[in-house]
C-alpha cells in the first residue's frame, strides 16, 4: 500500500511538471521575452543576459523565446501523431483481435514487415521522398508508429474476446460493434493510452532528429531539433544556441517517458 501511495504522489508530480511544461509552450506569446522572429545585427551571439536569457542565435534572435515557440511545434506535432497513429492502430488491432481469421494474417503480416526495418531508417527514406516539411515528417514517422498500438490492442481484444461478460453480451444479441465500443475498447484503454505516454518521448525523438537532419520543420520556423541543426556550425562560438534547445527536448522526453513509466508501474501494484 505504502508504494502504491508513494507511485500516486510520482505521478501527481509528474503530471503537474508536465501540466507546467504545456502551459509553458502552449502560452509562448505571453512568456516569450522578445519576439522569437526579430533578428539584430547588434545582437549577434549574445550571451545569456537579462534582455536575452539563453542569448541570442547567429542572427540576433532571441533563443528563450525560439526555445518557448519550437516547444510549441515539436510538442504539438508529437500529440497530433500520436494521437492518430493511437486511432489507427488501436481500431486495427481491436479488428485482428476479436475477428481473427484472414484480416487479422494479413494486418499481422504488414505489421511484421513494418517491424523488420528500423524507424528511422524508413522515417528518412519516406521524408526523403516527400520532400522534408513538418507534415512530411510525420507521415514519415507515422507508417511505422501504428504498429505497437495495434499488438498491444490485438493481444488485450484477444484475451478479452473471451471473457464471460463477452459472451453473455453475445448471448443477448449484442451487435460486434456494440460489443467492441462499449465493452472492449474501455477494457484497454488504461494499457494503450499507457504506451501512448512512453510512445511521446521516441516521436520527439524521431520529429526533432528528422528536423535536425533538414528532413523536418523548414526554417524559420521554430522547432527544437531545427534550432540544433542551425546552430551547430558556431557551438564552439555560442554553445548556448545548441544547449537550450537540447536541454529543452532532454527534459520534455525525460518528464513524459517518466510519467508513463509510473503510471505502468502504478497499474502493476
Amino acid at each position: 500500500m505504502k508504494k502504491k501511495q508513494r507511485l500516486k504522489i510520482r505521478i501527481i508530480i509528474m503530471s503537474v511538471l508536465v501540466l507546467l511544461l504545456l502551459l509553458l509552450t502552449t502560452g509562448a506569446g505571453w512568456f516569450a521575452p522578445n519576439d522569437p522572429y526579430a533578428t539584430s545585427a547588434a545582437a549577434i551571439r549574445t550571451a545569456p543576459c537579462t534582455e536575452y536569457p539563453f542569448g541570442t542565435d547567429n542572427l540576433g534572435r532571441c533563443v528563450c523565446s525560439r526555445v518557448l515557440y519550437g516547444g510549441r511545434t515539436t510538442i504539438a506535432a508529437t500529440f497530433f501523431l500520436v494521437a492518430v497513429s493511437f486511432g489507427i492502430g488501436t481500431f486495427i488491432g481491436m479488428l485482428c483481435g476479436y475477428f481473427g481469421g484472414a484480416l487479422d494474417r494479413i494486418l499481422m503480416r504488414i505489421a511484421d514487415i513494418v517491424l523488420a526495418f528500423p524507424q528511422m531508417v524508413v522515417a528518412i527514406a519516406v521524408a526523403g521522398i516527400l520532400g522534408g516539411g513538418l507534415s512530411g515528417a510525420m507521415v514519415a514517422l507515422g507508417i511505422t508508429m501504428w504498429v505497437s498500438f495495434a499488438r498491444l490492442a490485438r493481444s488485450h481484444t484477444f484475451v478479452l474476446k473471451n471473457e464471460a461478460f463477452i459472451k453473455a453480451a453475445l448471448f443477448a444479441g449484442k451487435s460486434h460493434i456494440y460489443i467492441l465500443c462499449v465493452h472492449i475498447l474501455p477494457n484497454l484503454l488504461a494499457p494503450v493510452l499507457t504506451n501512448a505516454l512512453t510512445q511521446i518521448g521516441t516521436t520527439m525523438i524521431g520529429l526533432s532528429g528528422l528536423s535536425f537532419l533538414g528532413l523536418g520543420v523548414v526554417p524559420p520556423v521554430t522547432e527544437w531539433g531545427s534550432m540544433i541543426s542551425e546552430a551547430r556550425a558556431y557551438i564552439q562560438i555560442a554553445p548556448w544556441a545548441v544547449l537550450f534547445p537540447a536541454l529543452a527536448t532532454i527534459m520534455t522526453i525525460i518528464l513524459f517517458n517518466y510519467l508513463g513509466d509510473v503510471i505502468m508501474d502504478y497499474r502493476e501494484v
